[in-house]
C-alpha cells in the first residue's frame, strides 16, 4: 500500500486528508498538535497520527524515509529542509507553496535520485497555473499566440455573507493578508513594463466583473513578468496578475499604510493604555480627545468617509480597547482583524477567478475567458481548503499511481501534469468555465 506523509494539519487539510484515505493510500499526519491529526483522521483505519514539530530535524528524517510521498503544508521556510530529505531518501514531495530559488536549485539533485519535487499546486499558485496553460497550450496548438493574458484571483466571503463594512472575512491569522500588501508589483501593460512600489501598490486597481459575483476590484499581485517567461509568452504586449477584492478594499489598505498600520518593524507597545493611544501617536496626536476627526486630518478625509467608519467599527479608535501583546503594530491589527472578521457558524466562503485572454491568429482574433467561482459548503470545508489542499491530494496519488511520471523541480505548467490533475478536479466540482468570442 502506498505510503503519505502530511507535514502540517492546518485549515485548508481536511479536504485532501480525505481525498488521500477514500482513494486508498496509508496516511501519515505530523503535526506539533497531535489532537488536530486525530480530529483529521477521525479513526480512519489507514490513518496514522503522531506529535511532531519543525525544530526535530532527526525526526523529520525519520519519516521521510518510512513513505513514498511527503507532503508539505509546513511554513514556506521549512520547504527545502523537506525537500532536501526526500531527495537523500529518493521519495517524492508536494507542496502548494510558490518554488523558491533554494528549491530551484535542487533540480539535477532530483533528477539524479529520480525524485519528483512538485510545488505551486493549491489555488494560486496552482490552479491558476494549470487552467492559464491549458488555454495557452490550445491557442499555440492551433497557430495563435497570446496577446494580452490578466489573471484575477480571491478568496473572499460569499455575496451571501459579505456583511462585514470591510468585506473580508479571515478563516486563519490575518497576518499574511497584511504581508501582501507591502508587496511591490510589476507587470506589462501594452508593452510597457510598470513598476508599482509597495507605498503605491494600494493606488493601482481597477474594476472586474465576474459573472456570478458582479464587479470587484483589483491590484497587482507581486511580480507577473516572471510568467511571461514561464507559460511561454515570449513577445506577449500585457501581462498582468491581480488579486481580488469588493469594492472599497484597496482604498481602506491604502489608508491603513498611510496610518503607519502596515508597518512590520519591531516596537514595543506595552505603553500604550489603549488601541485610542496608539492611533493618537501614529498620528501624531498627544490626547485622544476628537480622535476621529484628528485621523481624518492626518488623512486628508472627510471625516464622515468611509474609512472611518471601518477603522471605528474594528475598534482601533476605542479608548476602552486594549492594544494585547504583539511585536509590532501590523501584529496588534492582525489580532483585532481576528477577533472582528472571522466566518461565523454557517457563512460561505468563495473562490473567484478569471483569465482574460486575447489570443492572435493568421487570419483572426479572439477574445477568451475563463472563470470559477466556488463556494465552500455550510458548515463543511471551505472553498479555500477545497482549491487549495485538493489539487496538491490529486498530485500526490498521481505521483504515486505512475500517472505524473515528470522528475526534478517542477510546477504544474505541462500537460502531463495539469491535464489529469485538471480532469480530476471537474469530477469534484471545481471546474473553470471558457468563452471564447471573436474579435
Amino acid at each position: 500500500m502506498a505510503k503519505a506523509l502530511l507535514l502540517g494539519a492546518g485549515l485548508v487539510a481536511r479536504p485532501l486528508v480525505r481525498y488521500l484515505l477514500d482513494k486508498g493510500i496509508e496516511l501519515t499526519i505530523a503535526s506539533r498538535t497531535k489532537s488536530k491529526a486525530d480530529r483529521l483522521l477521525d479513526g480512519h483505519p489507514r490513518g496514522t497520527s503522531q506529535a511532531w514539530t519543525v525544530d526535530d530535524l532527526a525526526g523529520l528524517e525519520k519519516l521521510v524515509a518510512a513513505h513514498d510521498v511527503a507532503i508539505s503544508l509546513l511554513p514556506a521556510t521549512m520547504h527545502v529542509v523537506v525537500a532536501d530529505n526526500c531527495v537523500k531518501h529518493r521519495k517524492h514531495m508536494v507542496t502548494t507553496s510558490y518554488v523558491s530559488p533554494e528549491m530551484k536549485a535542487l533540480d539535477k539533485q532530483a533528477r539524479d535520485a529520480d525524485v519528483l519535487l512538485i510545488n505551486e499546486l493549491g489555488v494560486d499558485p496552482g490552479i491558476d497555473h494549470m487552467s492559464a496553460m491549458k488555454i495557452i497550450h490550445t491557442v499555440q496548438g492551433a497557430g495563435g499566440k497570446i496577446a494580452s493574458f490578466r489573471s484575477y484571483c480571491g478568496g473572499l466571503p460569499s455575496p451571501d455573507d459579505n456583511n462585514n463594512p470591510w468585506g473580508y472575512k479571515f478563516s486563519w491569522s490575518p497576518m499574511a493578508v497584511l504581508r501582501a500588501g507591502t508587496n511591490s508589483g510589476r507587470y506589462l501593460k501594452n508593452g510597457v513594463e510598470v513598476e508599482i512600489p509597495p507605498e503605491k501598490l494600494f493606488w493601482d486597481t481597477h474594476a472586474v466583473d465576474i459573472d456570478g459575483v458582479g464587479r470587484l476590484e483589483s491590484y497587482p499581485n507581486r511580480d507577473s513578468m516572471g510568467y511571461i517567461e514561464l507559460y511561454g509568452l515570449r513577445g506577449i504586449r500585457t501581462m498582468f496578475r491581480g488579486t481580488l477584492r469588493y469594492p472599497g478594499w484597496s482604498e481602506t489598505l491604502r489608508r491603513l499604510g498611510e496610518l503607519g498600520l502596515l508597518n512590520l518593524t519591531p516596537r514595543d507597545l506595552s505603553g500604550f493604555s489603549s488601541w485610542a493611544a496608539l492611533m493618537a501617536n501614529l498620528v501624531g496626536a498627544t490626547t485622544t480627545k476628537n480622535l476621529r476627526q484628528r485621523v481624518a486630518a492626518h488623512l486628508w478625509i472627510p471625516a464622515d468617509a468611509p474609512t472611518l467608519d471601518k477603522l471605528a467599527w474594528l475598534g482601533v479608535l476605542d479608548e476602552g480597547r486594549a492594544v494585547g501583546e504583539a511585536d509590532s503594530v501590523t501584529e496588534a491589527l492582525s489580532a483585532i482583524m481576528q477577533e472582528k472578521m472571522p466566518y461565523a457558524d454557517g457563512e460561505k466562503d468563495m473562490i473567484a477567478m478569471h483569465h482574460d485572454f486575447v489570443a492572435e491568429y493568421p487570419d483572426r482574433a479572439e477574445h477568451i475567458t475563463s472563470t470559477l467561482v466556488d463556494f465552500g459548503i455550510p458548515r463543511g470545508d471551505s472553498s479555500m481548503a477545497r482549491t487549495v489542499s485538493l489539487p496538491a491530494a490529486i498530485a500526490t496519488r498521481m505521483v504515486l499511481d505512475g500517472t505524473i511520471t515528470a522528475r526534478g523541480v517542477h510546477i504544474p505548467v505541462m500537460p502531463g501534469i495539469y491535464n489529469p490533475i485538471l480532469d480530476e478536479l471537474h469530477t469534484l466540482d471545481i471546474a473553470l468555465k471558457e468563452q471564447t468570442t471573436p474579435l
